[in-house]
């Protein structure tokens, strides 16, 4: 039996948080909530205590916004458990690119409708059913095994111990990527993405296997779920909220870095 998805809600005006919580129940009557907070610091440690799937939280709440909670509770997120799906509800419509920077799966002002919940309700679920295994999951994983029986050379390792090549699932192929090609490993749910300059494919592996077998003097790990090629990083910023994310240079995309790493980018 599929146990029922689960959720924290944080908000800090009691008369917002049950217009949340009765929409929530009309939109999705097996979603169980398991935590309210009504402040920032108490939506983390129950965030991280209860490890709930989705996490609804207000912006602008005592002790730690929204924002600097989502960043905390991803940080901060017990490794083997999918990190949770966070949707941002508030009065506040500045902060949209911001929220989506921190990974949010939607963004819903107040006050919010219930046809507007509904359309979030249905995006979650979405995101939900694309974490169950599917058979094209195992089919990838079949397909990789038999290529390391196939040629067992090319997952190599070098003298002292790291990989230089890896396998890596390109659609319904195998590719053989050497790892001196890897602009940055990005971890998602059940697999850690490799990004290359040619694109990008899965390989079935944890984030900290992996790191074990990567030269720490060829990458670094700048957050959680993210470790960079040393070689492409170009610059460091940081921003007004003290938010540091970095540049490469191989690649369009801006790489958030945590406060757990940020120390390896002070200046000298």
């Amino acid at each position: 039996m599929t146990r029922a998805p689960t959720a924290l809600v944080a908000e800090d005006e009691p008369l917002l948080a049950a217009e949340v919580k009765k929409l929530l129940r009309q939109a999705w009557p097996e979603l169980e909530i398991v935590a309210e907070a009504t402040d920032g610091v108490g939506a983390t440690a129950m965030a991280l205590d209860a490890t709930p799937d989705i996490l609804f939280l207000d912006i602008k709440m005592p002790g730690r916004t929204g924002l600097a909670v989502a960043e905390a509770v991803i940080d901060d997120w017990p490794d083997g458990r999918p990190t949770p799906l966070i949707v941002f509800i508030t009065a506040y419509d500045e902060y949209a690119l911001a929220a989506f920077e921190h990974q949010a799966v939607d963004y819903v002002l107040k006050p919010a409708t219930a046809e507007r919940m509904a359309r979030t309700v249905a995006r979650l679920r979405e995101r939900l059913a694309e974490r169950t295994p599917r058979p094209a999951d195992g089919d990838l994983a079949r397909l990789l095994q038999n290529l390391q029986k196939l040629v067992p050379a090319v997952a190599t390792a070098q003298p002292e111990g790291f990989l230089d090549a890896i396998h890596v699932g390109v659609g319904n192929n195998v590719r053989v990527v050497q790892v001196a090609e890897v602009l940055f490993f990005e971890a998602t749910d059940k697999y850690v993405g490799v990004h290359t300059r040619e694109g990008e494919g899965l390989i079935r592996l944890s984030m900290r296997d992996l790191l074990a077998r990567l030269d720490p003097a060829a990458f670094i790990q700048v957050h959680r779920g993210t470790v960079v090629a040393r070689s492409q990083i170009v610059m460091a910023t940081r921003d007004e909220a003290g938010r540091m994310a970095l540049k490469l240079r191989d690649s369009a995309r801006v790489l958030g870095v945590s406060r757990a790493f940020a120390h390896h980018f002070r200046a000298m």
